[in-house]
């Protein structure tokens, strides 16, 4: 669940949705039935694209110039049904893309797989962390074929869209913290426009862009690369996309690693999910600006977490009242500063560029949080990005139609959670209105045969609270959680920590897993 400035004039996040009494017009039994039957129907289409793509295989070339990826990574497509009920119909292409183990033909194991999040991330940079010595993934790279792919519907895979990118990329937004009933209605009026928007120029994939779907792809691209099972890394939304895969395909999983994890349970999917984001994120916020405030000497945002906190409310009201440069208002803003409770390596970058507008050079802070008007690039544009997230977060489940709900919620959370809440808010209110039906969600769970699978989480992470781990942990028998003590950076298998890169390597390698849930102390604290 990766966060992006939004159209709708607010930073917004990558989570939301839940079942809500009379969403739907089928009598629960019915839907249950029809639910079942369709993914029945499906996994009979996967079984024969899969078919079809073992066959094919991938014919692999130099990647085009313009996809950003040099040699030796190559690129390739695998052909995948729209819809898995109709296996002979429409049908899209998946961009992928590899690089080959650099062990020896005996270390070798096969492919891995990675998805780095969204729903809207782009996976296609993972082979990058062979040609750019990442030493942290060094020795899984000996082992296995580094495998990247864009998800249906993201940057080179059918990719879609729901307004123009140059609109999308326009600022300044609407301030996201509404003061009146009239600032709710003009946000209410663009989500509607913006699903209106979807529904024209993307409305033949939307009912199909789902993250059921995405894994039934990932299926058939795992059996293009000739491999009878799946090594995979998610992290984010990869994690629910690879807990779903693990339900659906539970025999066809060698190795799993799940890592900063999107609460699977069908009553959070995605409306709640995104309510208790909004009261991490103020928790992350905290320990932000309480180090900002221990670093005064650095900083001069004020020696207590009271006075920095008074810093960005003063902040926030300037720009508020004239955005910086023209440029930057509270909603650009907040897109650039939700950085620092995401990831710590974004601590000291954020807290330079506050630090020097409150000494009198606004430009650090202009040029990092104002839009980049340059991000209009096509299939591989911010716009893309936030068009498959909304896609397919509104169709993996259904979401409250009534504003009253949204309103109540929001207005309650914000009370006490007020950094992320209405963004928040604004970000998922086209599902409200979504012109696409929606599904039940998977209800993920142990599938005979599926083997231990390692879930590593910060403790105190914003985007995908610690409670989300543990619901993936009881749900899939026989996992194994490592936690990272206090610490709350999202996305902790790419960070250096000993501990947690010693316990996914040996995992990677030798499909151990200890007796044992574990704790690894927190990777070093950001300096300034």
């Amino acid at each position: 669940m990766r966060r992006r400035t939004a159209v709708l004039g607010s930073a917004g996040t990558l989570v939301a949705g839940t079942l809500v009494a009379g969403a739907l017009a089928a009598p629960a039994a019915t839907a249950d039935s029809g639910a079942r039957h369709g993914r029945d129907t499906a996994a009979a289409g996967v079984a024969i694209a899969a078919a079809q793509a073992a066959a094919a295989g991938i014919d692999w070339q130099d990647c085009p110039a313009d996809w950003g990826l040099e040699k030796p990574i190559q690129c390739g497509w695998v052909t995948v049904p729209v819809d898995y009920t109709k296996p002979y119909g429409k049908k899209i292409k998946i961009a992928v893309d590899r690089i080959a183990a650099t062990g020896t033909p005996a270390e070798r194991q096969g492919a891995l797989l990675y998805n780095p999040g969204g729903p809207g991330g782009s996976g296609l940079r993972f082979p990058r962390r062979v040609t750019t010595k990442n030493k942290i993934w060094a020795n899984a790279a000996k082992a296995y074929d580094f495998v990247g792919f864009d998800p249906r519907g993201v940057g080179h895979s059918a990719p879609i869209s729901c307004v123009d990118p140059t609109e999308f990329v326009k600022g300044p937004k609407l301030d996201p913290v509404p003061d009146s009933e009239a600032d709710k209605r003009a946000q209410r009026k663009l989500a509607a426009e913006y699903a209106a928007g979807c529904a024209e120029k993307s409305g033949d994939m939307l009912p199909h862009m789902t993250t059921p779907n995405t894994a039934r792809d990932l299926d058939v691209v795992r059996a293009a690369l000739g491999e009878k099972k799946l090594n995979f890394v998610g992290v984010s939304y990869g994690t629910y996309l690879g807990a779903v895969y693990g339900t659906l395909f539970p025999t066809h999983v060698r190795r799993m690693v799940l890592d900063s994890v999107v609460n699977p349970s069908t009553r959070s999917i995605w409306y709640e999910a995104n309510l208790g984001q909004d009261i991490a994120f103020e928790g992350r916020l905290t320990d932000w600006m309480t180090w900002v405030a221990q670093n005064d000497a650095t900083y001069h945002l004020g020696d207590t977490l009271a006075e920095v906190r008074q810093q960005w409310e003063t902040l926030r009201a300037a720009a508020k009242k004239a955005p910086l440069g023209g440029k930057v208002g509270p909603a650009e803003l907040i897109g650039f500063f939700q950085n620092a409770p995401y990831y710590d390596s974004m601590w000291a970058p954020v807290a330079e560029a506050w630090s020097a507008y409150a000494a009198g050079d606004p430009q650090p802070l202009i040029d990092n949080a104002a839009a980049d008007l340059t991000d209009t690039a096509g299939n591989i544009s911010s716009e893309n990005g936030n068009a498959v997230y909304t896609a397919v977060e509104c169709a993996d489940a259904p979401w409250p139609t009534s504003w009253k709900k949204w309103d109540r919620d929001n207005s309650r959370l914000h009370e006490q959670y007020p950094f992320m809440t209405w963004a928040n808010a604004w970000m998922n209110l086209p599902c409200a209105t979504w012109k696409a039906p929606s599904q039940k969600p998977v209800q993920v769970k142990t599938g005979k045969g599926l083997p231990p699978v390692l879930i590593t989480q910060a403790e105190r992470d914003a985007a995908t609270p610690y409670e989300g781990a543990v619901e993936l942990h009881k749900r899939f028998k026989g996992s194994r959680l490592i936690t990272e003590k206090d610490a709350g950076s999202h996305g902790i298998t790419n960070l250096v920590n000993p501990c947690l890169n010693t316990k996914v390597e040996d995992y990677l390698l030798t499909g151990r897993v200890d007796a044992a849930d574990q704790t690894c102390a927190p990777h070093a604290t950001p300096q300034p």
